[in-house]
C-alpha cells in the first residue's frame, strides 16, 4: 500500500506536455499548467518514462524548428509569395512572387559565437610568455611627481 496521497498524473498529459514544450514551455510552466509542485513535476519523469520521452521530444523538436530559422535568417532565403490588390475591399489582382530575405548579420553572429565560440567570442585570450616585468624610471624630484 502506498503513503502518501494519489497522484494526479493521467495518461494525457504526454500529449499536453508534449505540444507545451514545442512551444517553449520550462519545468516551471509545466508545473503551472499541470497545477503541481516542480518536485511532483521531477517525480513524473522518474516514475512516467513515456512523459518523460514527450518532454523530450517537444524540448528537441521545437529547438530544432528554432535552429532552422535562425540558420536561414544568418544566410537569408526566399519563399513563394503572394501580392493582392484591392479595389473597395475586393481582390481585383494578384501576383505570386519570390519573397527575398537578405542574410541578417544579428543572427549571423549570434550563430557564430554559439557553434565557434573559440573563434568568434567577443573576449579573445591572448597568452603571453616570457618576463612581463615593467620597469619605470622615474627622473627628477619626486615631490613634483606627486603633486
Amino acid at each position: 500500500m502506498g503513503i502518501g496521497r494519489p497522484t494526479k498524473y493521467k495518461k494525457e498529459y504526454c500529449e499536453q506536455a508534449y505540444k507545451l514544450c514545442l512551444l517553449g514551455a520550462t519545468d516551471k510552466e509545466l508545473s503551472d499548467f499541470f497545477e503541481i509542485e516542480e518536485k511532483t513535476l521531477n517525480n513524473w519523469k522518474h516514475d512516467y518514462p513515456d512523459f518523460l520521452q514527450s518532454l523530450k521530444d517537444g524540448k528537441v523538436n521545437a529547438d530544432a524548428k528554432v535552429a532552422k530559422s535562425l540558420y536561414h535568417r544568418a544566410i537569408g532565403f526566399e519563399h513563394p509569395d503572394t501580392e493582392f490588390a484591392t479595389f473597395q475591399g475586393k481582390i481585383t489582382d494578384q501576383k505570386e512572387y519570390m519573397k527575398h530575405y537578405p542574410p541578417d548579420t544579428v543572427a549571423a553572429i549570434f550563430w557564430l559565437k554559439n557553434r565557434q565560440s573559440a573563434k568568434w567570442r567577443d573576449k579573445q585570450e591572448i597568452e603571453q610568455s616570457g618576463d612581463s616585468t615593467v620597469h619605470i624610471k622615474l627622473e627628477g624630484d619626486l615631490k613634483e611627481w606627486a603633486k
